[in-house]
Formats: C-alpha cells, sequence, structure tokens
C-alpha cells in the first residue's frame, strides 16, 4: 500500500535538529513535528526564561502553516512537552495568545529533558480545510 505524504517545512523556521521533517502532509491532515524555541536565524534557543522559547516556539509552528497557506487556527491538537511543570503558568500565559478562541486539544506533559537543554517543545496536528 502507497502512503501518499508530502514534505512541508518552512525557511522562517529553524532547520531539523536530525533526521526528521518539519511537517508532513497527508490527506487533510498535517502533522508538525516538535518545535523548540529555536531561533531560526541563529540556531540558539530564545533567550530568558520559558515564556521567551514557548513563543518562539509556537511562531515556529506558526511559519510553516503561513508558507503553507494555514493559519494557527487550522491546528486541532498540540501536545507541550514542559521540562519542569513548574512553568506550566508560564507556558499557558503565552500559549493563549496564540490560541485567543477556541483552542486546539491539547495534552502537556513534564519531560526529563528536552533537545538543546530547552525548556519546552510544542507539536501539533492540523486539519486543512475539506
Amino acid at each position: 500500500m502507497q502512503i501518499k505524504k508530502e514534505v512541508i517545512g518552512s525557511t522562517k523556521s529553524p532547520k531539523a535538529v536530525g533526521p526528521y521533517s518539519a511537517g508532513i502532509k497527508t490527506g487533510q491532515f498535517i502533522f508538525l513535528s516538535g518545535q523548540l524555541g529555536l531561533n531560526p536565524n541563529t540556531g540558539a534557543l530564545a533567550e530568558g526564561s520559558v515564556e521567551g522559547q514557548t513563543r518562539q516556539a509556537l511562531m515556529n509552528l506558526e511559519n510553516i502553516l503561513t508558507d503553507n497557506g494555514l493559519v494557527m487556527a487550522h491546528i486541532v491538537k498540540t501536545t507541550v512537552f514542559l521540562k519542569d511543570m513548574v512553568d506550566f503558568a508560564s507556558m499557558n500565559a503565552i500559549y493563549a495568545e496564540f490560541f485567543p478562541s477556541d483552542p486546539p486539544a491539547r495534552s502537556t506533559i513534564q519531560v526529563a529533558a528536552l533537545p538543546k537543554d530547552g525548556l519546552v517543545e510544542i507539536e501539533a496536528i492540523a486539519l486543512t480545510e475539506a
């Protein structure tokens, strides 16, 4: 069985730090790989706290969507990986700015570590319009 899938990405988001694609489009779904708070120009983590990294991670997701004709409202599910659950409220405040109404379903998980010693990573599933 041949699965039709298309690799997608953005020149305004960081390059992958491993053997994976920034996103895969298949049918009406787009699966977006986890985004750290990496500055796409420098490859370095956003300076400061979890707020800066959360904002940058969400901007990276937004750039991939925008470059592929979609917006954040197309996201139906996210998973947020936090290095420390103590940062939940701070992450949540920034997250709410990107999803002011009808936010997607979400899971938030504390993890032992993230690549590049990041504080937050966010992955998403978007649904294109039928």
